[in-house]
């Protein structure tokens, strides 16, 4: 009996389809690590305030989330921010979440619970330090802050803690030579253009939407922070050395909104902090999409452009979390 051979056109197509499943398989095989299928389960997430950056990329990430690891569901709770994040991370009632190094250092000094835990993913980028007043208001420094109403941020907030260190630079007690109110960035904008307040601080990246926000419809004007008042909060001595001197670029919020130009401030950056007990695979696969969607979310928050594979490996106060560090070491040329 003679044997029937499929068409040579039939032959080249078969083994070309082959070939493609074969190349699939390479391709799916070398964008998972080690074959791996994504990380399952729950996790949550400590953000920040609404309107805030912290709140704003996360809410980003999750959708990151989402796409390389659909079968990951993110739980994102709101937060005063940095302080009580990093005790949110430490105490196990949340496992990731976004922390200014000041802030993480701060609970370490303290001695406070679960602070051996606490690890790092990566950093991300600065929060600079917002002293905001109505155009034309009489304060010109921080100094003239004295006897005013003054917002210092919530008090579980990393922006409550570098406002209560500047204040006592510039040789005010935060308790007793102003009017302190406990407003964030999402009722301090408000509160200022309702002219409840006659001043009010912010720490976040470059621009902060509730601040963008306020600048369509209320002029404002950002106070100098001054080179000198670094080395002053140097001095205050542990969990103040991460502070660094910058400047604000004249329109960060409005194009001419300041007449000097830029404005000297202090920055410090953030961390994205997890536990060591945190699963070293998960670790891996969110470090991945942390660096990989920088572009995709730098779209919408401009600070997320600056996350970079170069220094996010740099995570100090906090030791790298072993899933972090295979990442990192999987990407070293």
């Amino acid at each position: 009996m003679s044997k029937v051979f499929p068409p040579i056109g039939g032959r080249w197509a078969l083994r070309g389809a082959v070939a493609g499943l074969v190349a699939f398989g390479l391709l799916l095989w070398w964008l998972l690590p080690l074959g791996e299928k994504p990380p399952s389960g729950t996790i949550t997430f400590s953000t920040g305030t609404p309107r805030g950056v912290y709140q704003k990329y996360g809410t980003l990430l999750r959708s990151a989330f989402d796409e390389d690891m659909p079968d990951l569901a993110v739980r994102l709770v709101t937060s005063d921010g940095s302080q009580q994040n990093v005790s949110r991370v430490a105490s196990g009632r949340a496992d990731f979440a976004i922390a200014a190094a000041d802030a993480v250092e701060t609970y370490q000094l303290d001695g406070s619970p679960g602070a051996d835990r606490l690890r790092g993913v990566a950093r991300l980028y600065d929060d600079y330090v917002h002293l905001v007043v109505p155009h034309g208001s009489d304060v010109e420094s921080v100094a003239d802050l004295e006897g005013k109403r003054v917002a210092i941020g919530l008090p579980r907030s990393g922006v409550r803690l570098i406002a209560e260190r500047v204040l006592k630079t510039a040789g005010i007690d935060s308790q007793d030579d102003i009017t302190p109110l406990p407003d964030g960035i999402d009722t301090g904008p408000d509160r200022l253009r309702r002219g409840e307040i006659d001043a009010f601080f912010w720490s976040g990246g470059l621009p902060t939407d509730g601040l963008r926000e306020l600048a369509e419809t209320f002029d404002f004007r950002l106070v100098p922070i001054t080179a000198e008042f670094v080395s002053d909060l140097h001095r205050q001595g542990p969990g103040t050395h991460y502070y660094r001197a910058t400047n604000m670029p004249q329109s960060a919020y409005r194009p001419g909104q300041q007449e000097a130009g830029t404005v000297p401030t202090i920055a410090v950056s953030n961390v994205l902090i997890t536990r060591r007990d945190v699963d070293p695979k998960l670790i891996e696969w969110v470090t991945r999409t942390v660096l990989d969607s920088r572009d995709g979310i730098g779209a919408h928050v401009h600070s997320a452009q600056l996350v970079d594979l170069r220094t996010a490996i740099y995570t100090d106060p906090l030791p790298l979390h072993d899933g972090a560090r295979r990442y990192y070491r999987s990407v070293k040329p």
